[in-house]
């Protein structure tokens, strides 16, 4: 664990773990919960389903979604390639073609967090200045969800990371935002805010005769996207709410 991997290795995964996986390129991550056994809680897309993004990171998504065909099932959790909403599945089928395993991390501190330059990794909020969420609670929510659902999938609102947050923390944003509180849709806007100001700013270093016009650019675009990271991460922004999970009676 660290500023540079969060690997870990199955046999030290315990019950109630924030976990994800990289997809191809190390474009895209898919996050869940894991509860024993090798069993992991997690909200994914059927296949056919629209992202919506309107760019290639659909392609990515897309090719990150549970792989086994119908005439190849998962000998432990059947086929799955149809399946979307929150599901149960084995390490193996949440990996879906990812290598390894990593272990999200919480409570960072700021220097950390802003030298993870991907996000999706870790967050800032600490069990201890939120909520104390034990794994049985963590893994209660998780199940919860499993009954419930945890609404439409949504790549830059509601996706696997912000649905393992929820689990891990019992925070939701409040609804009808740009960006819900998962690190990476948080990234990907930062990434496209950044692309701007970069953009404005090798025109202004262009127009002086003062400094080079990479490095002011590159300064200033860096400088956004660190911003950007921090203001939308969960343990900072101020538009969370405490999930109230409707029990049956």
């Amino acid at each position: 664990m660290g500023v540079v991997s969060n690997k870990i290795d199955r046999e030290n995964l315990k019950p109630g773990d924030h976990i994800y996986s990289w997809s191809v390129a190390y474009a895209y991550s898919h996050h869940g919960i894991y509860v024993d056994e090798g069993n992991v809680i997690h909200f994914t897309r059927g296949g056919g389903q629209e992202i919506g993004t309107g760019t290639g990171l659909d392609h990515v998504i897309g090719s990150s979604l549970l792989q086994h065909p119908l005439d190849n099932p998962c000998p432990i959790c059947g086929d799955q390639s149809k399946s979307d909403g929150v599901i149960s599945s084995c390490i193996d089928c949440f990996l879906s073609g990812g290598d390894h395993l990593y272990r999200y991390e919480y409570g960072v501190e700021r220097t950390v967090f802003l030298a993870k330059a991907d996000g999706g990794t870790c967050t800032l909020v600490s069990f201890s200045s939120k909520l104390a969420n034990s794994p049985e609670q963590v893994i209660h929510r998780a199940i919860y969800f499993l009954r419930k659902g945890f609404g439409d999938y949504d790549v830059m609102k509601n996706n696997s990371e912000d649905f393992a947050l929820c689990c891990k923390t019992g925070l939701q944003v409040i609804p009808a935002v740009s960006v819900g509180q998962s690190g990476q849709a948080a990234s990907f806007q930062a990434a496209a805010s950044a692309g701007v100001v970069l953009s404005a700013s090798l025109f202004l270093a262009r127009s002086s005769p003062l400094g080079s016009a990479v490095t002011v650019a590159g300064l200033a675009a860096y400088g956004t996207y660190c911003a950007y990271r921090y203001i939308n991460d969960i343990g900072v922004r101020a538009d969370v709410k405490e999930v109230v999970l409707e029990e049956e009676n």
